[in-house]
């Protein structure tokens, strides 16, 4: 089975994590380097890893940490401080109610991240059931790999299915991540700006939208990359079809109980160090936004119970 490098971008060797730089994509393929947990912190703050790569990252954290005889809670409060609108907590509070029962750290976590390799595998096994031949797909962000191995089971059963892919202002992971990965397997797709979403769907090109999700409230709210909530609003409009490539649910009730980050506006208004908006003027800029589970057509769960 070929496999993205976004599937799994981060990786322990030694006394060092290796970071696929996603921001340095597509122009070049290259890793950084974190030797102990505040420097996997920036990381994960400067968002040179998202969505499953962050997993990969806290729990390799954890590993090299407990070598090493650190204090796994403060560990654990770093890295819950990092990015408000993720449930590290469930991530932190798992490896450390493993430290405080005295079991193998190393055993568990390692156990675990194989868990968490073959469950995605099987996650997108369930996505490509839900597809059928000649479906064009619209996306929004990137789901670290889930989408070219999707379309690499729909392949292997002989459906042929392309994709449409939102810009994903301002840090452009649909342009830069998925179209890349995609692209670089063989797939078809092209790229829309963000705004072009309802003239594509009215247009009747888009047979089904998936997306992902960084959390997952009890009620079947999401949170995901902000635009998200607009796609499931024309999904519905439409009668498209809109799945979620979710994570387990955290402990909050419903999407108005999860924090939204708010990014530093530069994010939006510079790129690559050049501004493009006039001085003077204010950025906001909401990494996120809830959708309502009554938007969502179908969750597809990551079944990880441990």
């Amino acid at each position: 089975m070929i496999l993205s490098p976004l599937f799994w971008p981060v990786e322990l060797k030694g006394k060092l994590i290796y970071i696929l730089d996603e921001t340095a994509l597509p122009g070049r393929l290259s890793r950084i380097k974190a030797g102990n947990y505040r420097q996997a912190c920036r990381a994960i703050k400067e968002m040179k890893t998202r969505a499953v790569g962050q997993v990969l990252l806290v729990m390799y954290t954890f590993l090299l940490e407990s070598r090493r005889k650190t204090d796994l809670r403060k560990v654990a409060e770093a890295i819950n401080a990092t990015r408000p609108t993720l449930f590290f907590k469930m991530l932190t509070d798992m490896v450390l109610a493993w430290s405080a029962n005295n079991a193998s750290i190393e055993r568990n976590i390692t156990g675990f991240l194989e868990m968490l390799k073959n469950k995605r595998v099987e996650q997108a096994g369930q996505a490509a059931k839900l597809l059928k031949d000649e479906d064009i797909i619209l996306t929004h962000c990137n789901v670290s790999g889930l989408l070219p191995l999707i379309a690499e089971f729909c392949r292997r059963e002989g459906k042929n299915i392309s994709f449409y892919v939102t810009e994903t202002r301002p840090y452009l992971q649909g342009a830069r991540l998925t179209a890349w990965e995609l692209n670089r397997q063989g797939f078809d797709v092209t790229v829309i700006c963000d705004s072009a979403a309802a003239a594509v769907l009215s247009k009747g090109k888009i047979n089904k939208i998936i997306v992902g999700a960084d959390h997952l409230a009890k009620n079947g709210d999401i949170a995901n990359k902000v635009g998200t909530y607009q796609l499931a609003i024309l999904g519905k409009y439409f009668n498209i079809p809109f799945y979620v490539l979710c994570p387990p649910a955290s402990t909050v009730a419903s999407g108005k109980d999860i924090k939204i980050e708010i990014r530093p506006e530069k994010e939006l208004l510079e790129i690559e160090g050049k501004r493009i908006a006039p001085k003077g003027v204010k950025g906001y800029y909401p990494a996120f936004d809830i959708t309502p589970n009554e938007y969502i057509t179908r969750h597809i769960y990551l079944n990880i119970h441990r």
